[in-house]
């Protein structure tokens, strides 16, 4: 389905094989619906600026201009884009639409990098009011309420015209599937691999698996399916421009919420980097983190130094940086408040956040010198060079003004 291509070894302290794309993933777009009773609707559609935002410009600027990363992964929410007045489907919301434009277009035409837009919800649509288990799976044909395999095509058709002359867009098609069948999330991604070709759109897409798409269990029975080695290679693209999506945490459970690294991500990653190659694929790991302790940190680099050692890795982007949140932590600190990967992020007690203690101490140091800065978002990459002269940035501010 993809083609192959080399990969060069790196050094142990920066890695400058060929990874194409590396960066971080932009997390506060999902914000603002969490309810304690489960209750349908909460925060939507949302207060932009007060309850949820994409980006930060701000750091943004920090990131492409100072850290010389080129890839964003901004996630957003189904059901305010597609309110649930209107379904799932081509109907959007314009004011909302425009707000996320801003933010991919600062990123990829201000900053000249690329960015994933990531529909952060899980296969479901409908209820996010207790991310990841509410909501109803998309093309479950037993639940009433579902919106149907057809209408997550017509969405992402509809999303990929928009964006299709933006050659730095990168078409995350889920965030997360889990606890479904797994011949569903093949019907579903293909759904929207055709109907994105369909709209003539021929920038890279990343598939996800199920069982949260985890690079461990990709072999495996996962949430008592089938594994998604089974289906994922099936997916077929007229133009060759698709990838695997994959997420990879190092604690124990694998969920990132942990304080302690103890899953090693080349070792876990074995079973899936050889099903890449036996079907001629390539991935992107767009989740990792860790805490900030010595033993995370070897996790960590190891994980990033195995991406770059093995060419069926093409990108990635670690979890999280975004405007909202504060002294807590998106990842891997049993919930204590140490800051996030955003430039500034400050821990509960005033200490430096996460960008300091992870992002630049342990990840940064290993962001290749040269990435892919121009050309089409593409799975065999283009050409590697550094970063390009700074673009003029935003003095600051978060999202859209």
């Amino acid at each position: 389905m993809v083609s192959a291509f080399s990969f060069i070894l790196p050094l142990v302290a920066v890695a400058s094989a060929k990874i194409f794309y590396a960066g971080v993933a932009e997390s506060s777009g999902e914000f603002g619906v969490f309810s304690s009773s489960a209750t349908p609707g909460t925060g939507l559609p949302g207060r932009f600026n007060v309850d949820y935002a994409f980006i930060n410009k701000s750091a943004i600027d920090i990131f492409v201009d100072q850290n010389k990363i080129n890839l964003f992964r901004v996630a957003f929410l189904l059901e305010r884009m597609c309110p649930l007045s209107y379904g799932l489907g081509s109907k959007f919301n314009e004011t909302h639409f425009g707000y996320y434009k801003d933010a991919i277009d600062y990123i990829t035409v201000t900053k000249g990098a690329y960015a994933i837009l990531d529909p952060h919800n899980y296969m479901r649509y409908n209820d996010p009011s207790q991310q990841p288990t509410t909501g109803s799976i998309i093309g479950n044909t037993s639940d009433t309420k579902a919106a149907t395999t057809a209408q997550f095509g017509a969405f992402w058709g509809a999303l990929s015209d928009r964006f299709k002359d933006n050659e730095k867009v990168i078409f995350g098609l889920m965030n997360e599937p889990h606890d479904m069948p797994t011949s569903l999330v093949l019907q579903n991604n293909q759904a929207a691999v055709t109907a994105i070709r369909a709209a003539g759109a021929k920038q890279l897409i990343l598939a996800p698996g199920n069982g949260y798409t985890g690079g461990h269990s990709w072999l495996q029975n996962s949430q008592g399916d089938e594994p998604s080695g089974n289906y994922l290679y099936k997916i077929s693209d007229p133009v060759n421009n698709t990838a695997i999506d994959i997420h990879e945490y190092l604690d124990t459970d694998f969920s990132g919420g942990h304080t302690v690294c103890n899953q090693s991500g080349p070792a876990n990653l074995a079973g899936v980097t050889g099903w890449l190659k036996q079907h001629g694929l390539k991935a992107m790991i767009t989740e990792f983190g860790g805490d900030n302790n010595t033993q995370c940190d070897t996790y960590i680099a190891d994980l990033i130094n195995y991406m770059a050692t093995n060419d069926e890795y093409i990108g990635w982007t670690a979890w999280a940086a975004g405007p909202f949140w504060g002294t807590s932590s998106p990842c891997c600190t049993d919930s204590k408040h140490y800051g996030s990967l955003e430039p500034g992020s400050k821990a509960g007690d005033g200490s430096p956040g996460l960008y300091e203690t992870v992002w630049q101490k342990v990840i940064q140091p290993l962001v290749p010198g040269m990435l892919q800065w121009n050309g089409i978002s593409s799975v065999t990459g283009g050409t590697l060079t550094s970063k390009p002269g700074k673009k003029s940035g935003h003095p600051g501010g978060y999202g859209h003004r």
